[in-house]
């Protein structure tokens, strides 16, 4: 089934497909999270002290840490297609050795591993979308497409929660293995075939391509821009059942008031792309998205604040931080330098963003351990937030200017 076939019966039809391809993004997330619920019995059954239990949340990113930008290029070489369905097969074997393999050092290497099959599905996707849909319709998509994290999150953080009430960490290991099997399966049935490539003498070198997108600078704002977000994030969400445990809330209600607050960052998501197809400007949104993560986090744990006015800031905290992923992902795509750098602009966003996932848990955790607690969480997410709106402001600048689109 080719591309243009497909577009020929309509718009609903390609559209259904770029909704699978979210549907394939939020087979990913439900890997990255079914770790926090799980963290108080991998703690407990492993040994595992808070700063080890920081890398396990983050170590999934240290595949998008290293190799985002040669992931890019394996894909623009192989087809962003293949790159999908064969990042879901890794996820999926992956998952099911952590399971069968039970071991410390082994559970880390696995959970490195799972984070290559990650990239390789979430890299492609925002270029397989713009592909298979309308350029009208693009912004409003990568709306959708933007939510795949928070969905995840809380299916895993509800399911996981509810699931590990009755059952060994494992058995959700093993269910997610065959959940993203089938996910592959449906994908590699329905998703049309990458298009043909180029003739040798038309594509440019691989050094070429590499050069162009590390020599764009709006490729490295946007990059550190979804650094500094991601990073806090993922770091005040991850440990959000630990922090709920040591307030004395139990587990299953621990998992719902976070699966509530990861869940929110999708309404933010899905506004921002809605709000950029209404022509909002793009810096606007990220410096709102900013600032109200800056605040409400230090009113969350800076203050001693009560446990409900913790969790109503940290749920505004993933809401309204949810216009910065959205805005990221439309503009590295309207702004890499060639269509050919596409993917690996991509690739660099997720690789500068995976460095940020990577960083934040154990840093947080390291803070906490030092103050005795989370106090101290707020200097942490309100250095990154400053940073992010400084960024944003260039990036706007540059593209008021004109030259954002040349690199």
């Amino acid at each position: 089934m080719s591309i243009s076939s497909s577009r020929k019966r309509g718009s609903v039809d390609t559209t259904a497909l770029a909704y699978l391809v979210v549907l394939a993004g939020i087979a990913t997330a439900l890997h990255i999270w079914k770790l926090p619920p799980a963290l108080p019995a991998l703690q407990a059954e492993l040994g595992l002290t808070l700063v080890e239990s920081g890398f396990l949340l983050s170590l999934v990113q240290m595949a998008g840490m290293t190799l985002g930008l040669v992931m890019g290029l394996f894909a623009e070489k192989i087809g962003l297609r293949r790159c999908l369905l064969l990042g879901l097969l890794v996820l999926s074997v992956a998952s099911a050795a952590g399971a069968v393999f039970v071991d410390k050092t082994l559970l880390l290497v696995f959970r490195a591993v799972e984070g290559c099959g990650f990239l390789m599905v979430v890299m492609p996707g925002p270029a397989l979308i713009r592909r298979l849909v309308a350029p009208g319709q693009l912004a409003r998509l990568m709306g959708v497409w933007g939510t795949y994290i928070p969905i995840g999150a809380v299916l895993s953080l509800l399911g996981g929660s509810w699931l590990l009430s009755m059952l060994n960490w494992k058995v959700l290991w093993l269910l997610l293995s065959l959940a993203t099997l089938l996910t592959a399966l449906v994908a590699w049935r329905l998703l049309p075939r990458d298009p043909a490539r180029l003739a040798r003498a038309e594509r440019s070198s691989a050094l070429s391509i590499v050069r162009t997108t590390l020599a764009s600078e709006s490729n490295w704002l946007l990059a550190l821009c979804f650094c500094v977000y991601a990073g806090q994030w993922i770091a005040v969400i991850g440990f959000l059942p630990t922090i709920y445990a040591l307030a004395g809330i139990s587990g299953p209600v621990a998992g719902v008031l976070t699966a509530l607050v990861a869940g929110s960052n999708a309404a933010g998501c899905f506004a921002a792309g809605r709000l950029l197809h209404r022509g909002v400007s793009p810096r606007k949104l990220m410096t709102i998205g900013y600032a109200t993560m800056i605040a409400t986090t230090f009113i969350a744990f800076g203050i001693g604040a009560p446990v409900w006015v913790q969790f109503l800031m940290v749920l505004l905290f993933s809401t309204v931080g949810g216009l910065v992923p959205t805005t990221l992902f439309l503009l590295v795509i309207r702004l890499a330098p060639t269509p050919e750098t596409t993917s690996t602009s991509i690739g660099w966003l997720q690789q500068v963003s995976a460095a940020g996932q990577f960083a934040g848990p154990p840093l947080v955790a390291w803070v906490a351990t030092l103050a005795g607690g989370w106090q101290l969480t707020w200097v942490v997410t309100g250095l990154a937030g400053l940073l992010g709106i400084a960024m944003a402001s260039r990036l706007g600048a540059r593209m008021r200017a004109g030259v954002a689109a040349k690199g």
